[in-house]
């Protein structure tokens, strides 16, 4: 049975209107009212109709998420700051999942384009540039993830990848460390290109010749970073070192030295980006580039909701956040020989 509004007024025994002022919250219902059409609620099990009370406004109060895989506690950290955000904020979120398939990506849009959700936040590769300027510029509400879109109404906020990039080569090389390999991630992301640009900076400062057949993909995820590895260990290649562009890739780094028997850091020095909770659980702990994840997703979050209710947000509309590398256990002291 469809409980309706009027059904809830006549249990509790007043007007539909005190039904909906208690609803929304009025102050100005007298408690015992309140606590009538609270019970009569209750009783009848009613729920509250969220695409009704917003017809009205057109606003569904929703905001989407793409990301490229929700398996990444990279992405579940941004997630859960956007998710908290928007609740205190009375919005809701979609998480859309693209599991690294660019035709997915495009397809979650359609969330925006039929306004099933007032606003998207996109922190996946392949959508263009050019698409998120010409949806923004028709009217949409889109924020953004790991890059700088130029356009006024697009919140965006992204780290710095090429500068701590270049502090992590700073590290190993001042450790001893010049056959330094370096584990990227899918080609389409940014993250990926401009944390290679900052490893080929670090390595021109330090006058060590590039060695292209240290550089692997290893798709940002635990599986590609283990095969990364035992291909550079197939192909005898010698190295001392490795950054990996995130932690997952690490995960895979450790699991390949563990069956080859190399040490870490003895033998192979290793560091990730994101601290992510289980780096400082891995034996030995994993060095590793610290962001700041949960206030990313919220701040992104806070400035969409601002741009689509028109509050004043565009003093401030792109954020680039610090990040600060941690050393821990996996890049160790002086380079040990190999």
């Amino acid at each position: 049975m469809d409980i309706k509004i009027v059904d809830v007024a006549n249990k509790a025994g007043v007007s539909p209107a005190t039904v909906s002022r208690v609803l929304n919250g009025n102050a100005y219902v007298k408690s015992k009212t309140r606590e009538k059409v609270n019970q009569a609620i209750a009783d009848l099990g009613y729920h509250r109709n969220a695409f009704a009370q917003n017809l009205r406004s057109q606003k569904s109060m929703t905001l989407g998420i793409i990301v490229p895989d929700i398996n990444s506690s990279y992405f579940a950290e941004i997630i859960k700051g956007i998710e908290n955000m928007a609740y205190s904020r009375k919005y809701r979120a979609i998480i859309c999942d693209a599991e690294n398939q660019p035709e997915k990506e495009l397809e979650y849009l359609s969330l925006l384009l039929s306004r099933t959700v007032d606003g998207m936040i996109i922190a996946t590769p392949a959508i263009s540039d050019e698409e998120i300027v010409r949806l923004s510029d028709k009217g949409y509400a889109i924020a953004v993830i790991g890059k700088n879109i130029d356009h006024p109404k697009v919140p965006c906020i992204f780290t710095d990848n090429v500068k701590f990039s270049r502090e992590v080569i700073d590290h190993l090389v001042g450790l001893g460390h010049r056959d330094i390999v370096f584990l990227s991630g899918y080609a389409e992301a940014v993250d990926s290109f401009e944390r290679l640009e900052g490893y080929l900076k670090g390595l021109k400062e330090h006058h060590i010749p590039f060695r292209p057949e240290l550089v692997e993909n290893g798709n940002f995820n635990e599986a590609g970073g283990y095969e990364a590895m035992m291909r550079l260990f197939d192909k005898k290649i010698s190295f001392t070192a490795v950054y990996a562009a995130n932690d997952e890739m690490a995960l895979g780094v450790y699991k390949a030295c563990a069956e080859r028997g190399i040490r870490i850091p003895e033998q192979i020095a290793v560091v990730g980006v994101d601290n992510n909770r289980i780096s400082k659980y891995l034996t030995p702990t994993l060095s590793t580039v610290n962001q700041p994840k949960y206030a990313m997703g919220a701040v992104i979050a806070e400035k969409l909701i601002d741009q689509m209710n028109d509050n004043e947000f565009s003093e401030k509309r792109v954020f680039s956040v610090d990040s600060e590398l941690i050393v821990r256990g996996s890049s160790g002291g002086p380079k040990a020989s190999s």
